[in-house]
């Protein structure tokens, strides 16, 4: 039974490139006229031996503390430093076989170790400058552009997302129900109290303006978030009246910030949906907004009873779920439990720093 190693690319171009450089060298001597074949061998087989290994080396290197995530003014000064101890590794290393290959292979009697080597470091050490310094930015320039590629392409999920959230609270603002029930307690209102019933419609056409054009940017400031949700529930208001009641706490250190588009808005139309629309006696809508520990704290709790539906997380908040996830590279959180008294609790957590 034959079992298929396949060699990953990284290693290809390892041993592609180590093994033309190695090449190149003993080609440039057999021009010169002073090629030996079995010294070509061996200086073939070390040279490949010690590029691959000391160039792994600080692949792992790099890789353990997170190099290839760094910005380029944070690295450079970093990968300068690798070359300079890459390139005195190599200098050293490249010596030494020089030295023991004519000691071992051409049966010479040469020079002293450290006279030989004070013969060629300089020359080595140049070489060892310029194959370390190609090496390194070439494997920090591929790992750029793929986190660049990648970045991009977060971002173009992200909005596509972002416009899916928009959509949803379209859907949700024009819902057939939501609407119809809308209309109906404006109707009323137009004989019995007008003013409230301009109010409504104002509210009615602000959110549905709202719901088109939204800021399709990464985020906005939490101050329009929150008058965005102070609307809705300022209409929904005039629907159930007495049944619901609303209570909205925004820390002022805290209104300093911008969240993703849509975000508290989710929870609290999902919080009208599966609480209060479904209790006869209604309930509360309680949106809190506070710094606690370097993040922001978003709560938004209702009188309800945590379904398996919500559970399952719907549409919209498994939509904020992956929206939180890619803009913050996994900082951010979201929680959604049932507390005591019959009150389900939604929370957010977004690093303020």
């Amino acid at each position: 039974m034959k079992i298929a190693t396949r060699i990953s690319t990284y290693w290809k171009i390892q041993l592609i490139g180590w093994i033309t450089t190695s090449l190149y060298w003993g080609f440039s001597a057999f021009l010169a006229g002073n090629f030996i074949w079995k010294l070509g061998v061996v200086d073939l087989i070390l040279d490949v031996s010690i590029g691959i290994t000391l160039t792994n080396i600080y692949r792992k290197f790099a890789l353990k503390r997170g190099w290839n995530k760094l910005n380029l003014k944070i690295l450079v000064p970093k990968i300068a430093i690798s070359i300079l101890v890459l390139s005195l590794l190599y200098m050293f290393l490249i010596v030494g076989k020089l030295y023991l290959v004519r000691l071992f292979i051409l049966k010479s009697n040469p020079i002293s170790f450290i006279a030989f080597f004070k013969s060629t470091q300089l020359q080595i050490f140049i070489t060892g400058t310029r194959l370390m310094s190609i090496w390194v930015l070439a494997y920090h320039l591929y790992h750029y552009s793929r986190l660049e590629i990648e970045t991009v392409k977060e971002n173009a999920r992200l909005s596509m997302m972002i416009k899916e959230a928009q959509l949803n609270n379209l859907s949700a603002q024009l819902n057939p129900h939501f609407f119809f029930n809308s209309l109906n307690n404006i109707k009323f209102l137009v004989l019995e109290n007008p003013s409230s019933a301009r109010r409504a419609i104002d509210l009615l056409s602000e959110l549905l303006r709202n719901s088109l054009n939204s800021n399709v940017g990464r985020l906005i400031s939490l101050n329009d978030e929150i008058d965005l949700v102070r609307d809705y529930l300022e209409l929904e208001k005039i629907r159930f009246e007495e049944r619901l009641q609303i209570q909205i706490e925004i820390n002022a250190a805290a209104s300093q910030y911008s969240i993703l588009p849509l975000s508290i808005q989710t929870l609290v139309e999902n919080a009208i949906k599966h609480g209060i629309e479904r209790r006869k006696t209604g309930g509360f809508i309680r949106v809190k907004v506070e710094e606690e520990n370097n993040f922001i704290k978003i709560s938004v709790q209702n009188s309800g009873k945590l379904s398996k539906e919500i559970k399952d997380a719907g549409i919209g908040l498994k939509n904020l779920k992956e929206r939180l996830l890619l803009h913050y590279n996994g900082k951010a959180s979201f929680e959604i439990k049932e507390m005591k008294d019959e009150t389900v609790s939604a929370t957010i957590l977004i690093p303020s720093k």
